[in-house]
């Protein structure tokens, strides 16, 4: 399916709500998705999928997320067909979230933000994983970042319900592909993603250049630490790193805890070394200070 002009009329067949598509967001292997808006103001974002079926297993999981996190505005807006060009095609409307991919998002705001973000992603893949689900397609594009380093994931289409197979995923953060482990979805595989996603963000370069080079035989996880050993910005982090690659977190609420604490023993000076690196001091600082306005100190959570 082509993409769709700006001022497409997007009307539901069964609940009769009409959406005007104001700009394409994303094109995916299942969908097409949009910002549109709702009357007279831009209020969600519409996916229009490519099978009922696939589009449903979003559906699903969004509606699961919606249930299990009581509390919170809605997710999921609206599920309905509609006629687009002559044909009738699914599609479903969700909350719109503003926002960057990660690597976008250190590249404009910094790397310091490594913290806050960093926890904050952690925190949202626990609640997906309690309520049953793992995401699978961990990657930069599919972790938009907002103002002062809000996270939410987008594109739940290589969701998988924990145990199942992974559904969906892309090679150089997949654990099978570094002989890491296997594809069925449990929380260490979002880890092991995210892992990569952090050397992807700050050292993509040489980690590209390592998955094109190294024949299958030699891909390891000892592969990725030996990047994580050689990059300043990273060093902080590699007793988590080396766990999550390891598969040794036994929640990403623990993993969680273990990426605060790291943080706090990098924010300690060694000794004979009164001063700490400016990017490490404001891994934590720029949360503290952002914390008066946003009452969300997460460092004492």
């Amino acid at each position: 399916m082509q993409a769709l002009p700006k001022g497409t009329e997007i009307r539901g067949k069964w609940n009769g709500k009409t959406y005007r598509l104001e700009r394409l967001l994303g094109l995916g292997a299942n969908g097409q998705v949009y910002l549109a808006a709702a009357g007279n103001r831009v209020s969600c974002a519409i996916k229009l999928g490519l099978e009922a079926a696939e589009l449903q297993g979003e559906v699903n999981i969004l509606a699961s997320l919606d249930h299990f996190e009581k509390g919170r505005a809605p997710f999921l807006l609206d599920v309905d067909d509609a006629e687009v060009n002559g044909r009738q095609i699914p599609f479903y409307a969700m909350k719109y979230v503003p926002g960057v991919p990660l690597k976008e998002y250190l590249k404009r705001h910094g790397s310091h933000w490594i913290g806050v973000v960093g926890y904050r992603l952690l925190e949202r893949l626990a609640q997906l994983h309690e309520a049953g689900w793992v995401f699978g397609d961990v990657k930069s594009d599919n972790v938009l970042v907002g103002d002062y380093g809000r996270v939410e994931l987008v594109d739940y289409g290589g969701a998988s319900a924990i145990g199942r197979s992974v559904r969906q995923f892309t090679e150089i953060y997949d654990r099978g592909y570094w002989s890491a482990g296997s594809r069925t979805a449990d929380p260490g595989y979002d880890l092991f993603a995210v892992g990569v996603l952090w050397l992807h963000a700050l050292d993509g370069k040489r980690l590209v250049q390592l998955s094109r080079t190294l024949i299958p035989q030699n891909r390891h996880p000892r592969e990725l630490m030996k990047l994580v050993k050689s990059n300043p910005r990273l060093m902080p982090l590699e007793s988590w790193m080396e766990k999550a690659f390891a598969g040794r977190f036994a929640s990403a609420r623990e993993s969680g805890r273990e990426w605060r604490e790291a943080l706090r023993e990098a924010q300690k000076p060694k000794a004979g070394d009164d001063r700490v690196p400016g990017w490490m001091a404001g891994l934590l600082g720029a949360a503290i200070v952002l914390s008066t306005t946003l009452a969300a100190i997460w460092l004492l959570q």
